[in-house]
């Protein structure tokens, strides 16, 4: 009963191999991170942001699907080296059976004529001997070549086979890719992280600056109210001109357009700051952190860049002369010389160029990125000539093979032990098994490994060439990042410098009017000027956060530099 029941098994079994995919296809798609609770307004610091940014970011969440891909990628190579178990049954109608030709008159010979007796015969036999007949032939028929179907029309089978992979060099070097692959597709959302963190830190910045702005504005607008009305009452006593009250109201209403203006770039500002969060854009934020705190976390930079002030000249501690006029004459060639030398002091930091290369570029995700590929090129070089190597794989099969006239009788499965009504034995499934050894060995592919190994050789002296021009590109980034700091830096101080400068005209300018001793032309002038200072001074801050920022990312410190 046991073998009546394995052939069954082994069909239901083949029959529900199709099972997992419907399965599969019905099961739900594992969730996306959920964003947290938006109710009520979100307090937003810059690290909370960039947090919020790298657990929510769409295009972030896509690339860490790509991560989760090449892990599944891994676990398939894994796979590989494990026991390869498949089951399999078949059922088929041969409604019209396969005929061969046979020629029987090789299997039968001449037919029996009878046998010769002779009267020795006879005689030998009566005298109790043991006499031998010979047969009598006759003439074999040539019937030629007759047309015979084999088996019956129905047939089925049902085996499972099982394969263990025991030796590929293949194999085993994608072991080894498998886990720096793995480390790639790591790398490459870090490097996609840094970009998110560099988008947000930028549009967090613009908002905080669009905000101080407005602020300012609405500031201005009403010191301008305060001036138009003391300028109206003076003009009631007579004491002023209609012209001086019209254009103070002009000057009022530019300020307010200008304000206006300028909430609407602040409302695009956080638009644009939810967008790089991944933030639906109804939900409220408030912004907690300080612009002026930013400021000065940037101007500290002036001295970790060994970039002095107005005052002090460059050099590494900020404190060494500006440089005067050379020695020597033109024409030496000493002059360029040390324009440049003092150039790369003040850019430098004091530090030697080979020093600050080394650090940069292991702190940059893409130089680590290049070194992974490099790894995987030198793997893929390896895999290529190991498929010269042989490939051994034990096998083993087990299973049944059936056929009946009826599709009925070939359904009911009938083992060594059946009888039918006349008791002689219908078996219709007999069993089979076998295990063994499976060598296989190239001998040759014309050529088609070797020009393999030449097109994988090539792609490695391609990524090593990469490694000289990233090299060039972040020294390039390093000084121009450095440089463009440096200027903004510079650039802040100055319309700081102009910005107090401003306030204190207007100020006085005020008193003036005030006591009678200055016109309304000059306050309208005063204000415009501050107005103008204002702004400068709000431009040079942003774009000294937007520098600080690039300095960071071409450092490979941006995203320490946020948590922080």
């Amino acid at each position: 009963m046991k073998k009546l029941l394995l052939p069954k098994l082994l069909l239901l079994a083949a029959m529900a191999s199709a099972a997992p995919t419907a399965l599969l296809a019905q099961t739900a798609p594992a969730a996306l991170p959920s964003a947290p609770p938006t109710g009520g307004v979100m307090a937003l610091s810059l690290p909370q942001a960039v947090s919020y940014a790298i657990q929510n970011k769409s295009t972030l969440l896509a690339t860490r699907l790509a991560e989760q891909t090449a892990k599944a990628r891994v676990g398939e190579i894994k796979s590989a080296g494990l026991p390869q178990v498949n089951v399999g049954a078949n059922i088929a109608d041969n409604f019209k059976l396969q005929k061969s030709l046979v020629d029987f008159s090789n299997f039968g010979g001449a037919p029996l004529q009878g046998t010769r007796l002779t009267a020795q015969d006879v005689a030998a036999a009566q005298a109790g001997t043991a006499v031998t007949l010979s047969p009598a032939y006759g003439e074999a028929p040539q019937t030629g070549p007759t047309p015979l179907a084999f088996g019956l029309r129905y047939a089925g089978s049902t085996s499972a086979s099982v394969s263990q992979l025991l030796f590929d060099g293949s194999y085993l070097i994608g072991l080894k890719a498998a886990k720096v692959y793995e480390q790639l597709a790591q790398k490459q959302t870090q490097q996609a992280e840094i970009d998110v963190v560099e988008q947000v830190s930028k549009a967090y910045y613009s908002t905080l600056v669009a905000r101080s702005r407005l602020a300012l504005l609405g500031r201005n607008v009403q010191r301008l109210d305060t001036v138009l009305n003391q300028t109206r009452k003076i003009f009631k006593a007579g004491f002023a001109e209609k012209l001086d009250v019209d254009r103070l109201q002009v000057q009022r209403n530019n300020l307010v357009v200008e304000q206006q203006k300028a909430q609407r770039l602040t409302e695009l500002s956080v638009a644009l700051l939810k967008f790089q969060m991944g933030l639906p854009q109804q939900q409220p934020v408030q912004l907690t952190d300080s612009l002026g705190a930013a400021v000065v976390d940037a101007s500290a930079l002036r001295q970790r860049l060994g970039v002095a002030s107005f005052e002090t000249g460059s050099g590494a501690a900020g404190t060494s002369a500006l440089p005067g006029q050379p020695a020597t004459t033109p024409g030496q060639g000493n002059a360029a010389d040390q324009s440049r030398a003092d150039q790369q002091a003040a850019l430098s930091g004091g530090r030697s160029s080979q020093v600050a290369a080394a650090a940069n570029y292991n702190n940059r995700v893409e130089f680590s990125l290049l070194e992974t590929q490099q790894a995987l090129a030198g793997l893929d070089v390896r895999n290529r000539r190991a498929g010269a190597y042989p490939r051994l794989l034990l096998t083993g099969a087990y299973g049944f093979t059936g056929s009946d006239p009826r599709l009925g009788g070939l359904m009911e499965f009938r083992g060594p032990d059946s009888r039918n009504g006349a008791g002689f034995i219908n078996q219709n499934w007999f069993g089979f098994g076998n295990v063994g050894l499976t060598l296989q060995v190239p001998v040759f592919d014309g050529f088609r490994r070797k020009f393999q190994v030449q097109q994988g050789r090539i792609a490695q002296q391609s990524i090593e060439r990469g490694f000289e021009t990233l090299r060039q590109s972040i020294d390039l980034q390093d000084a121009q990042s450095r440089t463009t700091l440096v200027n903004a830096l510079d650039v802040l101080d100055n319309q700081k410098a102009n910005l107090d400068l401003a306030a204190d005209v207007a100020r006085v300018t005020r008193i003036k009017f005030n006591a009678g001793v200055g016109s309304n032309l000059e306050v309208i002038t005063a204000e415009t000027e501050l107005r103008t200072a204002q702004t400068n001074y709000y431009g040079a801050i942003y774009d000294v956060l937007v520098a600080k920022v690039d300095r960071d990312k071409a450092t490979g410190e941006l995203y320490s530099q946020v948590k922080k």
